[in-house]
């Protein structure tokens, strides 16, 4: 009796391994697969940086103050007018973001 109890025994471990050794092959290779399809899928660029100004580089935007600066400086010598002046430094913050759009391009 004892003999025949430990041959069963011996046939559900043995039955137990394969079912083990079979399920570490499939999650083994369902592992793979993700990690291909996860190298192979294209990533969009985080959206939030956690900085305020995360869109323009640090140069860029020095380049659009410094631009902007000299542009604020030349219409206040070359212009006479106080009226034409304050409208024409209005029109050009106005304007402003739209050239910063064309010139540095909007990246998506």
């Amino acid at each position: 009796m004892s003999k025949e109890r430990a041959r069963r025994r011996a046939a559900r471990l043995a039955e137990a391994e394969r079912d083990r050794v079979r399920r570490a092959r499939r999650v083994a290779r369902r592992q793979r697969r993700r990690a291909l399809v996860h190298r192979l899928t294209p990533r969009l660029p985080r959206r939030r940086t956690g900085r305020l100004f995360a869109r323009r580089s640090r140069g860029e935007r020095a380049g659009v103050v410094v631009l902007s600066l000299a542009g604020l400086l030349a219409i206040w010598l070359l212009i006479d007018s106080l009226a034409l002046r304050l409208m024409s430094i209005v029109l050009m913050l106005l304007v402003l973001p739209a050239v910063v759009v064309i010139a540095l391009g909007r990246r998506t």
